[in-house]
């Protein structure tokens, strides 16, 4: 490997290492009302709190139950200072109730719990919600949100961009929640770096077919002096077409596979432990970018492709299970965020595709194919310690 290689996986494992392989910044907002009377639960990660407001009282590094619990009157006052509830008599003021710590697929958690009292002698038909955490910090944050009113669940995504909206308590619109699902499926898709990495593995040689007799292919020459002298691969540069339906065999296969698996976990159907499956999903990406550097799969992509989906199905699950699943439309939720998953796939397929076909013939196409792909293997392998060990090797 030449320094001008070198250099550029440097860089590339520089840049993905701090990534982590689930989600950046997202926090979880539950509400339940009762009448005039709002029970919340609001799940915030530690590391955004450390960043924020600071709970590392010994900057070691290491955040413990006594430094967590230190902050506790900090924490409670920062979040609730950002997040503002009214009701369609006024403003419902909180208060906090008590605190814990729990663990999400990418991390712990902050666990808030806390009351609001609406004015007025009835049940609020409406709810505005204002929610601004993080918003001069992050301008990436998410809050996932969820609300239950008279049996009913329904959700909503909270950003920078969309601090402030109204929840109707009385009659749930079945097609905004949909959307709202399908919103969260893009996010999900977007922010997963490790689904994303394994998708690009499989889709970088679309553009590119090697001989498969080019192994065994020898150069006639060299055999006639006495000689065994191998001739190097030759490599065909597909047309768009074909590139395609390559492009198409893959997707789909991976499509129909984590869709599979992510019913059947979302409506409890089969469940496997979370480290289980967030470490297979760090060992198929490790093994998707190896298939471009050798040939571990020897032309069944699209095989490969259906086979690691069923696992990369539970991870998607994954964020449900945080999110929640309502009860009373369950099935429509489920059914929006798969399709928000698929479109937020089939997204980074379109801005792929014609890229890739596009740089196919150059040496920069060459170098992320190869020195790309050693970097993927190289940063899932570093997900794949952390979450087999359950430690953190790389800060980000």
């Amino acid at each position: 490997m030449n320094a001008r290689m070198l250099a550029l996986l440097l860089t590339l494992c520089a840049w993905l290492a701090p990534a982590q392989a689930h989600k950046p910044s997202d926090s979880y907002l539950s509400l339940a009302v009762h009448g005039q009377q709002i029970e919340g639960q609001w799940d915030i990660a530690l590391r955004d709190l450390d960043f924020a407001i600071g709970l590392d009282g010994n900057g070691d590094g290491a955040l413990t139950w006594d430094e967590i619990r230190a902050r506790h009157d900090a924490i409670a006052a920062y979040a609730l200072q950002r997040l503002q509830l009214a009701s369609d008599q006024g403003v419902c003021p909180l208060k906090a109730v008590e605190q814990l710590i729990d663990s999400h697929t990418d991390g712990a958690y902050s666990v808030l719990r806390f009351a609001a009292a609406c004015p007025g002698a009835k049940a609020p038909a409406a709810l505005s919600i204002g929610y601004t955490l993080f918003a001069d910090l992050d301008p990436q944050h998410k809050g996932l949100f969820k609300i239950n009113a008279g049996g009913a669940t329904q959700t909503a995504i909270f950003d920078p961009d969309n601090p402030r909206q109204s929840i109707s308590l009385t009659t749930p619109n079945r097609l905004a929640q949909f959307g709202a699902y399908v919103k969260h499926g893009i996010w999900h898709i977007w922010i997963g770096y490790d689904h994303i990495l394994f998708l690009l593995s499989l889709l970088l040689p679309a553009v590119l077919l090697k001989s498969p007799n080019d192994t065994d292919r020898l150069n006639p020459m060299a055999e006639s002096r006495g000689r065994t002298l191998r001739v190097r691969p030759q490599t065909l540069h597909l047309g768009l077409n074909a590139a395609f339906i390559d492009v198409f065999k893959v997707v789909t296969a991976f499509t129909l596979a984590h869709s599979i698996t992510l019913s059947l976990a979302s409506l409890s159907l089969v469940s496997l432990p979370s480290r289980w499956v967030e470490s297979a999903i760090a060992a198929s990406v490790i093994l998707a970018a190896l298939n471009n550097l050798l040939p571990l799969f020897r032309g069944k992509r699209p095989v490969a492709a259906f086979a690691f989906g069923l696992i990369h199905g539970f991870g998607f699950a994954s964020v449900l299970r945080d999110l929640g699943l309502p009860q009373g439309s369950l099935l429509t939720s489920l059914l929006g965020f798969n399709v928000g998953v698929e479109l937020g796939q089939l997204a980074i397929v379109a801005a792929f595709l014609p890229i890739a076909w596009l740089l196919r013939k150059t040496w920069l196409y060459r170098q992320v194919l190869t020195v790309g792909s050693l970097a993927i293997a190289l940063v899932a392998c570093v997900w794949l310690v952390e979450r087999v060990a359950d430690i953190k090797l790389i800060s980000a």
